[in-house]
């Protein structure tokens, strides 16, 4: 398999929280231009419309659960050890990050978001318990 292909999910979830920050920009701006928030709402998080708050919630979600994920797709590609298994893991891990999302910028049921978020978890842990193998195999 050609290790970089462990890259495609990684740039994947990138672009993820790229759309995050699009979301956030587009309703703050929405929430100044109709006046149900003032600029300086936003200098404290308590103070700032719920509809972006949980969009900037959601960038703060990028940067938690898929910093492990980063980490580990390195991982594998420096040590060589970028498989189909891994990569099937890394694309669930994207796809569920990417229904996060949706759910939370959207509704933000956690009916709905919680399972979501656990794919994502599990995907994760099975990625780094994989890297583990990999090392053990290697040595």
């Amino acid at each position: 398999m050609n290790q970089t292909a462990i890259f495609w999910p990684v740039i994947a979830q990138a672009i993820l929280t790229f759309i995050a920050y699009g979301v956030m920009y587009s309703r703050r701006m929405q929430a100044v231009k109709s006046g149900t928030a003032d600029v300086r709402a936003f200098k404290r998080r308590n103070a700032e419309p719920e509809a972006s708050a949980t969009a900037a919630n959601n960038i703060l979600n990028q940067f938690e659960l898929p910093v492990l994920f980063y980490v580990v797709c390195l991982s594998l590609y420096v040590t060589n050890g970028a498989s189909y298994v891994a990569l099937l893991l890394a694309w669930l891990f994207v796809a569920s990050r990417y229904l996060h999302a949706y759910v939370h910028m959207t509704s933000n049921r956690l009916l709905h978001r919680r399972p979501t978020f656990m794919i994502g978890f599990v995907a994760v842990v099975m990625m780094w318990l994989w890297f583990s193998l990999h090392l053990l195999a290697v040595v």
